[in-house]
């Protein structure tokens, strides 16, 4: 049963937390020394106008989230627990669902959590659920000696992922790049894409991310990561004027809601930012995103006929496109 969190909880709490970090090597908690707040927790969160939820079973305290407004639309997901005989049943999805929802309707338009470096169980659920690591690391000077990863996501939103971001990123635009070649998108890949294959294939993005190489964009729908594209800017030396545009997917269960033309729109403000005015791409031809690239202003270049091989054994014509952007 999952309710909302009281102050009497408080010793609940306190070992339901002991209990998480006694797996981790050099996690030490002193409540008094150092979290107070968690003698009464429902109080301390009220006070800054967040909320607190409890996970209960015959009268155990099996789980924990908290959730508190920042500014700029920000809530700050606290606090998240579950008792470690728990692990992988669900519980911590849906403490985390009721911690968002409730973050949502109050108007958040953005999420963002901080997880100790060595929490790796944690950084799998929270990359599952489209977070994403977000700027520096963040040293607390505790008696733990923490370090501590940032996670965010935007509500509804586009942001550029730093090579750390991209490496967050991967499960979730592995399940994009899956779902969309299943459909028969024409992106380098035939179905059934093998999960490693997937995983390589954002890997080595996230490298080229970090080399300077490619400009890697993620953009969320309801708080799910749903749809990204890329712009590759590594191109010949006596092309320093141009990029060319990769790997437009979005999750066939996210479409029909202006994603696509939300990132390809942000995409030429970032070439526009990286001094690259002569964009180019290519797509299938007769295909949706062609009908996108014309109706933002692409010219076509030409049809190459045969081009790829379809999920059906077929050749498909390839269409190339080209725009110059405004610097």
């Amino acid at each position: 049963m999952i309710r909302p969190g009281r102050d009497s909880d408080s010793d609940g709490f306190i070992a339901l937390i002991d209990a998480c970090w006694s797996r981790y090597p050099g996690c030490r908690l002193d409540v008094d020394l150092e979290v107070p707040e968690l003698r009464a927790l429902a109080t301390y969160f009220a006070g800054q106008g967040g909320a607190l939820w409890a996970a209960e079973h015959d009268s155990r305290i099996t789980g924990m989230i908290c959730v508190r407004p920042l500014d700029a639309g920000a809530w700050e997901i606290c606090k998240v627990y579950v008792s470690p005989d728990l692990h992988g049943g669900g519980l911590a999805h849906a403490l985390l669902d009721a911690a968002e929802a409730y973050a949502i309707a109050a108007g958040a338009r953005e999420l963002v959590l901080w997880t100790d470096t060595r929490f790796d169980r944690a950084h799998r659920f929270y990359e599952k659920r489209s977070y994403v690591r977000a700027g520096p690391i963040r040293v607390l000077h505790d008696i733990s000696n923490s370090l501590e990863f940032r996670y965010a996501k935007p509500i509804d939103g586009i942001a550029v992922l730093d090579a750390a971001g991209a490496v967050a990123a991967i499960p979730r635009l592995s399940a994009i790049l899956t779902a969309c070649v299943a459909e028969g998108a024409g992106v380098s890949f035939l179905p059934p894409l093998a999960p490693d294959t997937a995983r390589d294939f954002w890997q080595a993005t996230a490298r080229d991310v970090a080399a300077g190489h490619k400009i890697l964009l993620a953009g969320w729908v309801d708080g799910v990561l749903a749809g990204t594209v890329t712009l590759v800017v590594a191109m010949p030396q006596n092309q320093p004027y141009r990029a060319e545009v990769a790997k437009l997917l979005v999750d066939p269960a996210a479409r029909r809601a202006g994603l696509a033309r939300r990132l390809m729109t942000r995409l030429e403000q970032e070439a526009i930012n990286a001094e690259r005015p002569l964009l180019m791409l290519d797509t299938r031809a007769g295909s949706g995103g062609e009908a996108l690239y014309r109706a933002m202003g692409w010219t076509l270049l030409g049809v190459v006929p045969g081009h790829a091989v379809n999920k059906d054994g077929g050749l498909d014509d390839t269409a190339f496109y080209w725009k110059r952007v405004v610097v």
